[in-house]
């Protein structure tokens, strides 16, 4: 029995200014043909095949050598997300070793997030456009039982080609903002919107506002059922031995020094951050702030701080450098394997899918998206699961942004833990940052209590997930999908 475990990425991002961003599965290919993606895989391998970026004619490919009937749970995730589906894949092979699973990405900056997390034996491809042509050749070759989907990833003709071959689908972590709700909700979308949703056997939603969005777009409450964040499950990163190098050396070049981290930062939050650096250095001399920018692209401006000029692309790294040191900073980009020199005080990290190994780095973590007012915050509880002493902005967003709920329940198993007021994590602005900060560095006692209790928010809100995952997938999903 064969189980294809697919993540997919959205192919578009909205860059700071509105406009869509395209990101390129492989740099230079613009359209490959759909027998490519169809193309068997051998088992226990991982493929690198490129996704196509136009609809291209449908040719057949040899079947794998697999047994008939595969079972098939895909999950099809946003970039950051992809790390939740590994531990319900590993519950998987756990608990059913007579499933195959193929996990399949739209990128390969997707690929280049998971590569080193896939459990052996799980095979990986890149996933067809969701046209109905490309859907129902990737299907009929790989003959799935189920289909997973995660988080907010609904794909129309994903969803009915497999419906109509009689294909088992889930969601989990299952939510939907407001402007996906808007959308989906509209009276001329309404009755597709219900359709695809009768079509599922399961949607786990990550909260009772997300699961009263879904009824409102009439998925049968029968299907609905909690079982939590399946991010509060997700176990650490495997690191590569150059990546695991590379992060111990930076690990003893921060031992000495008094170490902050700026997490999730947008465009604008550079500025908060700097000048808390500048204050920081007045009192902390050895101080070093790690930025890690939401756009790793834009690492290089956020690292700057300052507008140099209207169009910000036109720098290069060197001249970037030279206007920081003007500004009383000195720089390092990881992107440029730059070393941490002992007059280094700013450390960026513009590459992708670190921020969790930088987490074990530094004892205080600053959660951007939530010192501007028209940003609503990012998720803390992987801060929390590495032990970081979490901090916020007043913008953030506990209970309506798209981490909302889970934001919220670990606010207040830290509150509760550490005998603080939920006002304590959030700071209203740079001074407040500094004297945060400040307080922290000077009184290791309260620092310390303030990451244990957040590794106590986090233990309180991961333990039963997987399992309660497990019972609702296998009571609505694999009981009958793989009898």
């Amino acid at each position: 029995m064969k189980t294809l475990w697919q993540t997919v990425l959205p192919l578009e991002n909205k860059n700071e200014n509105g406009e869509r961003e395209r990101e390129a599965s492989v740099q230079g290919v613009q359209s490959l043909e759909l027998r490519s993606i169809t193309a068997a895989t051998p088992p226990r391998t991982v493929a690198q095949i490129p996704r196509p970026r136009t609809p291209s004619p449908v040719a057949g490919a040899p079947r794998p050598p697999f047994s008939p009937s595969p079972s098939w749970p895909p999950a099809l995730v946003p970039r950051r997300e992809g790390m939740a589906a590994i531990p319900v894949v590993k519950c998987c092979i756990e608990r059913r070793p007579d499933i195959n699973i193929l996990m399949t990405t739209t990128t390969l900056s997707a690929f280049e997030v998971i590569k080193n997390q896939l459990p052996s034996g799980v095979l990986y491809q890149f996933a067809p456009l969701d046209i109905p042509a490309a859907m129902d050749a990737f299907l009929g070759h790989w003959k799935p039982n189920a289909i997973m989907l995660m988080e907010s990833e609904l794909w129309p003709n994903l969803i009915m080609c497999a419906s109509k071959n009689g294909i088992a689908l889930a969601l989990l972590n299952a939510r939907m903002s407001t402007r996906s709700f808007n959308g989906w909700s509209g009276p001329l979308v309404l009755p597709l919107t219900s359709l695809m949703l009768s079509k599922f056997s399961l949607i786990a939603p990550l909260s009772t506002t997300q699961a009263i969005r879904f009824q409102l777009l009439q998925a049968p409450p029968s299907i609905i059922n909690f079982s939590g964040d399946l991010k509060y499950a997700t176990e650490a990163f495997d690191l590569s031995n150059k990546d695991k190098r590379s992060i111990e050396n930076l690990q003893l070049q921060l031992a000495p020094r008094r170490v902050w981290m700026a997490s999730s930062i947008h465009r604008g939050e550079e500025e908060v951050m700097l000048g808390v650096h500048k204050l920081l250095k007045l009192v902390h001399p050895d101080v070093v702030t790690i930025i890690v920018p939401r756009h790793p692209q834009h690492g290089q401006e956020i690292a700057l701080g300052i507008e140099m000029c209207h169009s910000i692309s036109c720098l290069d790294s060197h001249h970037l450098t030279m206007e920081l040191q003007k500004e009383g900073v000195s720089v390092a980009l990881r992107s440029r394997d730059d070393k941490l020199m002992p007059g280094t005080n700013i450390y960026v990290v513009d590459t992708l899918g670190e921020l969790r190994d930088f987490y074990k780095l530094t004892p205080i973590a600053v959660i951007g998206g939530s010192f501007l007012p028209d940003l609503t915050g990012h998720n803390i509880s992987e801060a929390a699961a590495a032990g970081c002493a979490v901090l916020t902005g007043q913008s953030s967003c506990w209970t309506l942004c798209p981490h909302g709920t889970g934001n919220a329940a670990v606010k207040s198993f830290i509150s509760s833990a550490g005998n603080l007021s939920g006002t304590d994590l959030q700071v209203s602005g740079k001074l407040e940052l500094e004297k945060a900060l400040c307080e922290f560095f000077s009184n290791t006692a309260v620092l310390e209590a303030r990451r244990a209790a957040a590794r106590q928010a986090f233990h309180a809100l991961s333990s039963g997930i997987i399992e309660n995952i497990w019972n609702i997938l296998h009571f609505h999903v694999f009981r009958k999908a793989l009898s």
